[in-house]
């Protein structure tokens, strides 16, 4: 065992059935929710590279910008009101996830990312037609809400349609959206900062009512997946959905450990306080600990303000927004990767890769502006040293992309038994939003102030969850969702949190081969 972590799930059960048409289908369908969060993830920082926005929105972010070339570079951003409409939408997730908790429990996984599609197009809506700061972040507190409840629902939803041996692979198509909707985004700011008049920047808000309107109307066509049916009192619908989305009919066994968890399930009437209890201290722990982490890769600050970055370090504002397309591009390529290797090598093996890879870049690339910048923040870069550092930034970026950007939705959506699924799946929603708002409201300032040792800083932060995923994560590729507790009792710090005469559910624990 690798670290005394390592268990290989592979040896618990594997029920009969495949990797249906059907399935395939709904999950793709089920994962454009992830093309809303990433649609705003990428035109946010776009459009607070444009001129034209920031002369109508924020006036003194644009005196600062267009002031000499003396101007410190490091600072020249440096405002909390601009990156209050970056952060504000986070915020609103995070407490929207609780409340998403409740109704995917309740009304079902597909109600839930309904929900969120209307509620992110009424934000879009609001957002194109803003005339003030005000009407902004308004519309910014709305898309949040629809992303709180598309986050909280989706990745719930891909893990338990998917056959256990192909979770990880259909998991990740939510990641392969949110890369998508990055590089779409990117392509929209490239191209409507053209646009002549300052009417680039509406256009590019605007248009995320495209990918709102794609998971409202898929979500209307979604099934509900057996274990929510039957969580909800629909046995034959569940048997039937079970039969269907595994393409045989003997899915006896799996349908009965879904009716004992869904038994188990029942019995728990506050999830919220169940969740804290001894047994469950390993889930709970990953939960809070993978979207914490996810942040702090630094990953989210470079597709937040790749522009304003890249215009920070010497690239012209055309120059900055295609230096964004090149990295979403990038981002969707190496996703590809995550989906074909994720359930072949493990998610413990992609995780270290990736880690050691961005751990690596930052160090580099925080170097490389320390050689130029220093701690003035006044330099002219050469054309070909600009070009080595979007290749530095582009390799971090695919580290990320086949490892924790996947992996930090996979793996806590798929570790809760299934009566405190929906809130551990809103926990961590709102640890990620939180740590997302964080970061987002603290980076300018933390640019301004830590200079070239910001990425320092997040390369100390890289070494330090690579530990955590070292010791404390066991491997969960293969394993049947509902069969999840076995690979916790067999870890060798987090198995004395659970007693030896049962599994998470209650259930006496079977014996895999180890």
């Amino acid at each position: 065992m690798a670290g005394g972590a390592h268990f290989d799930g592979g040896t618990t059960k594997d029920y009969p059935g495949k990797l249906t048409g059907f399935v395939l289908l709904t999950c793709i369908v089920a994962a454009t929710g992830g093309l809303i969060f990433g649609y705003d993830l990428g035109i946010s920082g776009g459009v607070t590279s444009m001129n034209p926005f920031l002369k109508k929105f924020f006036p003194s972010v644009y005196r600062k910008e267009t002031a000499d070339t003396s101007t410190n570079q490091y600072c020249k951003f440096d405002s909390q009101l601009l990156t209050a409409f970056t952060s504000s939408l986070y915020l609103a997730a995070l407490v929207a996830s609780f409340f998403a908790s409740y109704v995917t429990r309740k009304a079902g996984r597909k109600f839930s990312m309904l929900a969120g599609g209307i509620i992110f197009f009424a934000g879009a809506a609001l957002n194109g037609g803003a005339k003030d700061v005000g009407m902004l972040i308004a519309g910014r507190i709305l898309l949040g809400i629809g992303v709180g409840f598309a986050n909280q629902s989706v990745p719930v939803y891909l893990s338990e349609m998917a056959p256990a041996r192909y979770r990880g692979m259909l998991n990740m198509s939510f990641q392969l959206m949110i890369t998508i909707g990055i590089l779409i985004a990117n392509l929209v700011n490239f191209g409507t900062n053209k646009i002549v008049g300052g009417w680039g920047w509406p256009v590019s808000l605007a248009l995320a009512a495209i990918p709102a309107a794609i998971i409202t109307v898929g979500s209307l066509f979604l099934p509900d997946t057996p274990n929510s049916l039957i969580d909800r009192g629909h046995d034959d619908a569940a048997l039937n959905m079970l039969r269907r989305i595994r393409g045989t009919n003997d899915v006896e066994e799996e349908y009965k450990d879904l009716v004992v968890a869904s038994n188990e399930s029942k019995k728990i009437k506050h999830p919220w306080a169940n969740i804290l209890k001894r047994k469950y201290r390993a889930q709970l722990t990953v939960a809070i600990m993978i979207p914490f982490f996810q942040q702090l890769t630094g990953m989210n600050v470079i597709m937040f303000y790749a522009p304003v970055l890249f215009k920070t370090v010497g690239f012209g504002a055309n120059a900055s927004l295609y230096s964004a397309v090149i990295i979403g591009v990038v981002n969707v390529i190496a996703t590809f990767v995550s989906i074909a290797t994720v359930d072949r090598f493990g998610r413990r093996t992609l995780f270290l890769e990736g880690g050691t890879q961005m751990f690596i870049c930052q160090l580099i690339v925080g170097t490389m502006i320390a050689i130029k910048f220093g701690t003035t923040g006044e330099a002219d870069i050469p054309k070909w040293y600009a070009i080595l550092l979007v290749l530095i930034i582009c390799v971090y970026v695919a580290g990320f992309a086949w490892s924790w950007g996947p992996l930090g939705w996979l793996v806590p959506s798929e570790i809760f038994p299934l009566e405190i699924r929906s809130a551990g799946q809103a926990i961590t929603v709102s640890v990620n939003m939180f740590f997302t708002f964080g970061i987002a409201q603290a980076f300018l300032a933390m640019l301004c102030h830590l200079k070239f040792g910001l990425f320092y800083f997040f390369a100390v932060w890289v070494f330090i969850m690579n530990g955590f995923i070292y010791y404390l994560l066991p491997e969960t590729k293969n394993v049947p969702i509902e069969d999840m507790a076995i690979v916790w009792k067999k870890h060798s710090f987090w198995g004395r949190f659970i007693d030896d005469d049962q599994d998470n559910n209650g259930k006496p624990p079977h014996t895999p081969e180890v």
